[in-house]
């Protein structure tokens, strides 16, 4: 990733207040299950049901004169940043778990951090981390993983052998996605990005059993779909590019993405994004 492009994901003015709901059902959830989601534990599905409406706000991102929270206490916290899409993958992680009480948001202002966020926290002064266990972890790929593997709450990760190798091969390309797109906004993005936008779309045929990458909604979901949303945000309105013309299977994949309550809270403000994209990579 070119500091051009991590600076120009990450400075964007801080999220204040976000309110969401989850969706009820009418089936019962078990009590031994998550207070939000439930697991099929027979077929390991990653479909989940709320049990009942909740609500959750954001707290004020902290800055250079909040005080630190007492960390190290027991408590697992999130670092994030209402804005930045390497925390976004993290934070719909979190969500889709049902880990709202397990978890807690902790947003970061990245525009004047706090002293203490990097001499107490994380040494990398980076978004995402988590604190947990008497120990900090960060990057964004590693995290969707760490939560999805030592959490309760619906499997990210696939259990079907040509699934987990294609889960692999989507997430390591990821890197490469992000560049050749941000790196194109410089240039000519609808001659130089859409061949990436072409890679997501065969992508989506590998399965047939549902909408997603790997069918049903999976990690690589999580991974992709912060970027492709500003993606799809920016091209639209400064090339009026649409990413899915033509691509009816991405289309589909937005389209489906969008109804995931796990990531409705976590979407940018494309208000703040288009300007910001505007001034950092239009000539």
């Amino acid at each position: 990733m070119t500091a051009l492009v991590t600076k120009a994901l990450i400075k964007l003015p801080p999220l204040q207040l976000y309110r969401y709901k989850t969706i009820s059902w009418p089936l019962k959830v078990p009590e031994a299950a998550s207070d939000y989601y439930r697991l099929n534990l027979s077929t390991r599905s990653h479909s989940f049901m709320a049990a009942s409406a909740v609500e959750e706000i954001l707290p004020p991102h902290l800055n250079s004169t909040s005080e630190p929270p007492p960390v190290f206490d027991g408590t697992t916290r999130l670092y994030i940043n209402g804005q930045c899409p390497f925390a976004q993958r993290a934070w719909i992680t979190r969500n889709y778990k049902g880990l709202h009480d397990e978890i807690k948001l902790v947003p970061i202002d990245l525009q004047d951090r706090p002293s203490w966020y990097k001499e107490k926290v994380y040494p990398e002064n980076k978004v995402p981390a988590l604190e947990h266990n008497g120990k900090v972890i960060g990057e964004s790929l590693d995290l969707v993983k760490y939560i999805d593997a030592n959490f309760k709450g619906p499997a990210l990760s696939p259990d079907d052998p040509a699934k987990q190798k294609f889960d692999e091969e989507l997430i390591a390309y990821s890197d490469t996605f992000i560049k050749t797109v941000f790196s194109s906004f410089k240039g000519d993005p609808i001659k130089q990005a859409g061949a990436e936008f072409d890679y997501l779309e065969k992508a989506l045929h590998k399965f047939d059993d549902g909408p997603f990458f790997l069918g049903q909604f999976s990690e690589v979901d999580v991974v992709y779909a912060p970027f492709v949303e500003r993606v799809q945000i920016f091209l639209q309105a400064e090339w009026k590019y649409d990413i899915t013309s033509g691509r009816p299977k991405l289309a589909k994949w937005i389209e489906e993405i969008n109804k995931i309550d796990a990531y409705k809270p976590t979407k940018c403000d494309a208000d703040q994004l288009v300007p910001l994209y505007r001034s950092r990579f239009s000539a």
